[in-house]
């Protein structure tokens, strides 16, 4: 990594603790077996992409995944299960984004959407000291609103282009590896952060 001047954060699994087991296992546990392959890390059937990228209201979507599952589960019940992965936001790792973000330009790119922005964002603007989390950032990018989604490369050129960067000069950094390899695709510098290390390991 050289010439660094802007990184590209994602964030499930780079600030905030994400264990998608957890939303398996609690789908599992509602009757839904096939969750895996509809849902998981690396892969997001269609009906998860249009939620991701805005094309569905949580409520359009809770009736899909009920048509899907076969079962009459509630819209709680599909909230809660859909949200157990989310966990917790260390406060260590916001002290040292305000370190980073006095070095260099920084933006958030995160594949989301509505149910859990609403849920993980009081657990991050709380690290913050009930500051606004978002405000740490020139722009936070969440697919659900910008309308697009990672691993695609044209979507890391979409906010290169938006923000006058050159890829050449920003980093990436992401725990998935496909989206490392979506980005590397744009010509951006990678970092792909994996178990044990966490964002505050990293050399900067």
């Amino acid at each position: 990594m050289t010439n660094i001047k802007n990184i590209l954060f994602d964030f499930g699994g780079v600030f905030l603790n994400i264990d998608y087991a957890l939303t398996e296992k609690a789908f599992l546990a509602l009757g839904v077996k096939n969750f895996a392959a509809l849902y998981n890390q690396h892969k997001a059937s269609d009906l998860f992409e249009q939620l991701e990228t805005g094309k569905l209201t949580p409520q359009e979507f809770y009736d899909a995944f009920r048509n899907i599952a076969g079962i009459a589960l509630s819209n709680v019940q599909i909230q809660t299960a859909w949200n157990a992965m989310l966990l917790n936001l260390p406060t260590e790792r916001i002290e040292w984004l305000q370190k980073i973000n006095k070095q260099y330009k920084v933006f958030l790119y995160s594949n989301t959407n509505k149910i859990h922005y609403d849920c993980f964002i009081h657990t991050a603007n709380k690290a913050c000291s009930n500051k606004d989390f978002n405000s740490l950032f020139i722009k936070t990018y969440y697919s659900h609103i910008c309308g697009f989604r990672k691993p695609y490369a044209n979507s890391y050129t979409n906010i290169l282009q938006e923000q006058q960067l050159n890829p050449n000069e920003t980093l990436f950094i992401d725990d998935t590896l496909s989206n490392i390899v979506g980005a590397k695709e744009a010509g951006l510098q990678v970092l792909h952060l994996q178990t044990p290390q966490t964002i505050v390991d990293i050399g900067l």
